[in-house]
């Protein structure tokens, strides 16, 4: 929505832009500060609202670019201890409207990392030879160099994590991110969090790496010239640098062929992982998914990047025609930055470049701090490109690359005046290209992109977050997957013109979006995955809750597309407002639950035998606690004067609990007409899997004549494709039945409930709700947000049905853990 509103708009009022093909030079600050106003009062303005609750980090944070945001709606901060994850939920069982925040940590090994880099002893010998060397540059080197000593010895140790990457969704066992970790002793691992309380390591790379350059004698091919000594200090130099991570980046999922036993191939998917090394080498290491840890890893080749000093790494991904193009976009600290070709081996449909290509050539001395490589529509050629920013001290390098006929066309330039200090974190939202810029002052830059006949320029204005936050120094930032938050973190700024004395790490929260933006693009969204749109549905629930009503343009536009569209997703965002709705309207308790209550017990007195309570003295009883109750809340600071407040707290005697009462009972009502809805359409689909997958009648662990007979039970419901289906499957099925039995006292259990399986004599067993089975065992999974439950597979399930149990929650799009 803002890039066509600045795209509709054209050139007016976007402060100093960008021409193709030349580099500004460097702005005055007083242009700067002229522009910016220029800029705010001509053009766009974002109003940025602050969203609570701010997370306060046990530690500081640690390492370049702190902040990442995951497809999964899961915010990583590097922290000189741990790396702390924040998880968003949209939850529809909370009425409180601060946002609802899930919170884990990844600690740090206790345990230095020490690069294999030779046998123990040797490396010993050598490590007591260089320190007491009679050459000051060798000794002072060595003690200095805290790659060679992580452990600190006379330093502080290295504890923290110096950068963290998420991957593509649907890569663990859960079809979630992985996590990689980079320590800032240089230990590179790969986490997973997969029963959402815990995270355990599944492989730790560093290692892995190291052995296998110890196996290959430290040289990355058999032409390589044999290698020096490890006594020699040069030597012992190279045998750590070729080892010791900067960045490591996630590809896109990509799909590889496997050949079965039988010569059969299956595609399977795959996911790769570049790690560039102090020495310019970059490892790609391919992984088969799910990744579950070391079996998964399929190989690991070595590419030589010719890039001294090298910064930062970002994948290239372009795709025209159903042809992919990759590669991987390296930035030196001393200023280039150049695209690599990389051969995919088993990779289907992936093409790369001839040779590596030069985005920036020229050793400037301005490193490279951060690269965002984002795909995008070029709306004059009519073609995909990729646009390529890279944040370099107070600038951004931008390059547009586009794939014609004539072969690979770049065009470059920077964009100046947006920072009077250097860029300390870069953002971006990939669905419009959008990119943030923040500096250590407190000072943000949105930067949008506008399309020209020759390539592009940007329409920037500046958010100050002294005007949410107050004054604050800013340490990383990071866009949302959807670009309705901006995560921040956050110390003291200076007050009086004194710094603070403690500094308190926080990570703050900004809306970029309206309610109506949020609204428009869930109604729009060619995603239809409530889950993968958290951060939207998060800003659309924050604004019933407040109002207490949903805005009626939403009502009637999701009503339109539940009548034209047959997708389910309108009826789970339909079900999704109603949920929310119904929790605006319900009375928070006004004290805490856990607590026990004094008057039931003075009232339980009265009800005692011989007391000749009767139902006058009960009510009144009831009445005291109530306006005891209501004394309460008033010297608790209640404000009874507030008028949302008020229609829910009307006395009896005029009227006003039942309107409310009522209208909770409709809600309800609504709430179960979506919701059967929604059960009926899985319930078909189920079906047509046990119609295609079952050649004899055997019984599929899917109770079918039970769905079957639940589907025809209600005579309201007309659905002629479920009728037709069910037709086929009884006749296919003939009188066979196939009942479920209790596993307790092995009654029938009669399918009369779509949640849940109650046997003759009342054992209760609650229903997976992909396959309408009743789970009979202790151990089930339930959705992220407590929907329902689903079983686990067993060994004997076919491959259909452990198809059908990778599915989200049919009432949330959650995944099942």
């Amino acid at each position: 929505g803002a890039l066509a509103a600045a795209r509709a708009r054209g050139p007016r009022g976007g402060g100093k832009m960008a021409a193709a093909g030349r580099e500004e030079p460097p702005v005055a600050l007083e242009v700067v500060a002229e522009e910016a106003e220029a800029a705010a009062s001509a053009g766009f303005r974002l109003t940025a609202v602050r969203r609570d609750p701010a997370v306060r980090l046990q530690h500081a944070a640690s390492g370049l670019e702190p902040l990442a945001w995951s497809e999964d709606h899961r915010v990583s901060v590097s922290t000189a201890r741990s790396i702390a994850v924040l998880e968003q939920l949209s939850d529809v069982h909370s009425g409180g409207q601060d946002m609802v925040i899930h919170r884990t940590a990844v600690p740090a090994p206790a345990a230095a990392c020490l690069l294999k880099v030779g046998p123990k002893k040797e490396v010993a010998e050598c490590k007591e030879k260089f320190a007491s060397s009679a050459d000051p540059t060798v000794s002072q080197t060595f003690m200095l160099d805290r790659v060679f000593n992580p452990e600190g010895k006379s330093l502080t140790p290295m504890r923290g994590f110096k950068y963290s990457s998420w991957s593509p969704l649907g890569c663990d066992a859960n079809g979630r991110c992985l996590l990689a970790a980079l320590t800032m002793d240089n230990r590179l691992t790969i986490h997973a969090n997969l029963n959402r309380l815990q995270w355990v390591q599944l492989v730790d790379l560093t290692e892995l790496y190291g052995e296998r350059l110890y196996e290959a004698g430290y040289k990355l091919c058999k032409a390589d010239t044999p290698c020096g000594e490890l006594g020699d200090f040069p030597e012992f130099q190279r045998r750590h640098s070729m080892q010791t991570p900067v960045r490591m980046e996630w590809s896109g999922i990509c799909t590889t062929q496997q050949v079965k036993h039988n010569n059969e191939c299956r595609d399977v998917g795959s996911v790769l992982l570049a790690v560039l090394f102090e020495n310019g080498n970059i490892a790609v290491w391919q992984f088969q998914l799910p990744f579950l840890g070391k079996e998964s890893i399929t190989s690991c080749n070595t590419i030589e990047s010719g890039i001294s000093s090298p910064s930062v790494l970002s994948w290239w991904e372009y795709e025209h025609n159903n042809r992919k193009m990759s590669g991987l976009i390296v930035g030196s600290a001393y200023g280039p930055v150049k695209i690599l070709p990389i051969n995919l081996k088993a990779v289907k449909g992936y093409f790369t470049l001839r040779q590596p290509v030069g985005l920036w050539h020229q050793m400037d001395q301005l490193p490279v701090h951060s690269i965002k490589c984002i795909p995008l529509y070029h709306p004059y050629q009519k073609r995909s490109c990729s646009l390529v920013v890279a944040a370099r001290g107070p600038y951004v390098f931008w390059c547009l690359l586009l794939i014609s006929k004539a072969g690979l066309n770049v065009h470059n330039s920077h964009v100046t005046g947006l920072h009077s200090l250097p860029i300390v974190s870069m953002t971006a939202d990939k669905q419009n290209g959008t990119v943030y810029t923040c500096s250590s002052d407190g000072k943000v830059r949105q930067l949008i992109p506008i399309f020209t006949d020759v390539a592009l320029k940007f329409e920037h204005q500046l958010i100050k977050l002294s005007e949410v936050f107050g004054s604050v120094r800013t340490h990383g930032i990071a866009v949302s997957p959807c670009g309705a938050y901006l995560a921040v973190i956050t110390t003291e700024g200076m007050t009086n013109g004194l710094h603070p004395v403690n500094k308190n790490y926080q990570v703050q929260f900004v809306t970029l979006k309206t309610f109506e933006e949020a609204a428009a693009q869930l109604l729009e969204s060619s995603v239809q995955n409530l889950f993968r749109q958290v951060d939207l549905t998060d800003l659309v629930r924050w604004k019933i809750l407040k109002d207490k009503h949903i805005p009626q343009f939403l009502q009637e536009a999701l009503d339109k597309k539940i009548e034209t569209c047959g997708s389910t997703y309108f009826w789970r965002f339909k079900l999704f407002l109603l949920r929310i709705l119904y929790q605006s309207m319900q009375k928070a308790p006004s004290e805490a639950t856990w607590r026990p209550s004094h008057e039931d017990t003075k009232i339980s007195i009265s009800d005692s035998p011989g007391m000749g309570s009767t139902e006058d003295d009960q009510e009144e009883g009831t009445s005291k606690q109530a306006s005891k109750q209501s004394l309460c809340d008033t010297s608790k600071g209640v404000d009874i004067d507030d008028p949302a407040e008020d229609s829910l707290h009307q006395s009896s005697d005029i009227g006003g609990r039942e309107p409310m009462e009522e209208k909770l009972l409709e809600i309800q009502a609504q709430i179960e007409a979506v919701e059967m809805h929604l059960t009926r359409e899985h319930m078909k689909r189920v079906l047509g899997e046990v119609y295609l997958h079952t050649w004899i009648t055997e019984n599929t662990s899917i109770p079918t004549r039970g769905v079957c007979d639940f589907l025809m039970s209600d005579d309201g419901y007309d659905d002629r494709t479920a009728r037709v289906l069910i037709g086929h499957i009884l006749k296919k099925m003939n009188k066979q039945t196939f009942p479920e039995h209790c596993s307790l006292c092995k009654e029938i259990l009669p399918f009369t409930d779509r949640k849940q399986a109650v046997c003759s004599n009342g054992h209760i067993w609650l229903r997976c709700f992909l396959t309408y089975q009743s789970c009979q065992s202790l151990v089930y999974r339930r959705c992220l947000l407590h929907d329902s439950i689903a079983r686990h597979p067993t060994p004997e399930d076919p491959e259909w049905i452990k198809r059908l149990l990778q599915g989200p929650c049919t009432f949330c799009d959650s995944p099942v853990f």
